[in-house]
């Protein structure tokens, strides 16, 4: 009996293809072709299990979903999932741990340097026929010898202090349970508190989970303390930063610039305030999306998905309820 899998995300017919071509015997694939909330109640209707990357999961989709056991996360984060819910409705929840670490990590790298050498905001201006190499809207600095703050020290936040190291300057990092001295030593960081961080560093970079204790958790108050010489860059969860607050502590000035490719909102509306920034680099939620993780990623959840089919567990790194 061939069981079904339907991608919550509007996925080009292209991409559907390719994941038709790693499927494992017994399953075929559906996807959605809008975000609209009918629509996906419609087409989960018969499925056995729900795939999601960035569209959100509610009670009432779940509901929808009346034959569906497991719901599987195209990534990490699992905050756009209502998983009690899931709980109530016997559905299993797993993700693809790891699978976007090193593509999230050079992510945030390439947008710390876009950011602070005005690397976006020269190519944007030279789209517009403008030549203005003299007329930055910011200071241009480099990330050598610079203080890195990463709150959130986990695969991600790893692989960028990896990244980091070859530009020579401290490493601080910030996460529940801190590295032993013997591991911090042999990754090159330091562990600071929060606000030692935001104090401390030119550069800080969020990758921790969205959460009750981290959401909001960069508001204006956390960005005062920062430099003015300072960065933020968020490719964590949008919920992380106000950004009605980091809209207005740009404006003023009471940091440097900021890089976002998470959003309170998404997709994040073309009113909203960053946009219309000049110290601001704004990506569309891309930073897991690289052509060479494409398979890896796919294999490791048809993986999981197979092997639920099959009547074992997912693998345990991959469970979350």
């Amino acid at each position: 009996m061939t069981r079904k899998i339907v991608v919550l995300d509007p996925i080009t017919p292209q991409t559907a293809d390719r994941m038709r071509e790693l499927l494992p015997a017994g399953l075929a694939l559906e996807h959605a072709t809008s975000r609209d909330a009918g629509h996906l109640r419609q087409i989960v209707a018969d499925a056995d299990y729900l795939v999601s990357g960035q569209v959100a999961v509610d009670k009432e989709l779940l509901a929808a979903a009346r034959q569906a056991k497991l719901l599987h996360k195209w990534g990490v984060g699992v905050d756009n999932f209502d998983l009690e819910a899931a709980r109530a409705q016997g559905i299993t929840v797993a993700r693809t741990t790891g699978s976007n670490a090193r593509p999230v990590a050079e992510a945030a790298l390439g947008l710390t340097i876009a950011l602070l050498r005005n690397l976006a905001w020269g190519h944007s201006s030279l789209r517009s026929g403008e030549w203005r190499p003299m007329s930055l809207p910011k200071a241009s600095y480099s990330l050598f010898g610079k203080t890195v703050g990463i709150i959130g020290f986990g695969a991600i936040g790893q692989n960028l202090a990896r990244l980091l190291r070859p530009f020579g300057g401290r490493i601080l990092y910030n996460k529940t349970r801190p590295l032993s001295p013997e591991e911090e030593a042999e990754q090159g960081v330091a562990f600071a508190s929060v606000a030692e961080i935001l104090r401390e560093a030119d550069v800080v970079s969020l990758h921790c989970p969205l959460t009750p204790q981290t959401r909001g958790m960069i508001d204006r108050a956390a960005l005062r303390t920062m430099k003015p010489t300072a960065v933020l860059i968020n490719v964590a969860r949008g919920g992380v930063v106000i950004e009605s607050d980091l809209a207005e502590a740009l404006k003023a000035k009471e940091i440097l610039g900021a890089a976002m490719d998470v959003y309170e909102e998404e997709p994040t509306p073309p009113s909203n305030p960053l946009l219309a920034l000049e110290n601001v680099v704004c990506t569309p939620h891309i930073a897991a999306m690289a052509a060479d993780s494409f398979v890896p990623t796919i294999s490791q959840m048809f993986g999981n998905i197979d092997r639920f089919n099959r009547g074992e567990p997912v693998a345990e790194a991959d469970f979350v309820c």
